[in-house]
């Protein structure tokens, strides 16, 4: 278990500062592209693109962060309505299966996204980029969320909290 604990940790500090520098490029790249449309005239060639491919990364690599934290949004009707611990538990448990049963449909659907987008080889019109690199985005955050998800289901099953609902907790 401490192994994993490892690699979580790796894979957050590896996304964190990817997910920050990104979020400033594209506001970089925003910037400059309103700037050169109204000040020179012209648009940036191929920023749009360019901005296209990182917001895919961005987004996708965001859900992921939010997945390793319990920071994404739920609806938790459940708790509103009872304060049992043990309703609130069994709900815990099946919303979490169920979630996972929709992140497995996912990764599968981000294959067959992915290996559609490879046998086309369709790529942008100015740099060339392949479509693939932004959508291979949509597969890397449904496999790291289907991980989360089941690391959440376990420590459920163990009697512990989720990540939210410990953060939560120390609050």
């Amino acid at each position: 278990m401490d192994l994993l604990r490892k690699i979580d940790d790796g894979i957050g500090r590896l996304i964190r500062p990817v997910v920050v520098m990104i979020g400033l490029g594209v506001a970089l790249m925003l910037v400059i592209g309103i700037l050169s449309r109204s000040l020179l005239g012209a648009p940036v060639f191929g920023l749009e693109e360019i901005m296209l491919l990182a917001i895919m990364w961005f987004y996708m690599l965001g859900a992921t962060l939010a997945s390793r934290e319990g920071s994404h949004l739920r609806a938790d009707f459940v708790e509103v309505m009872t304060e049992n611990a043990g309703i609130r538990r069994v709900a815990a448990i099946l919303s979490t299966i169920i979630s996972i049963f929709a992140s497995l449909a996912f990764c599968y659907w981000a294959t067959d996204f992915l290996s559609f987008s490879l046998s086309r080889g369709q790529s942008t019109p100015v740099f060339a980029i392949p479509f693939w690199v932004s959508q291979a985005s949509v597969l890397v955050a449904a496999i790291l969320l289907t991980a989360y998800l089941i690391r959440d289901l376990v420590v459920l099953l163990r009697g512990g909290m989720p990540a939210r609902d410990a953060a939560e907790a120390k609050e």
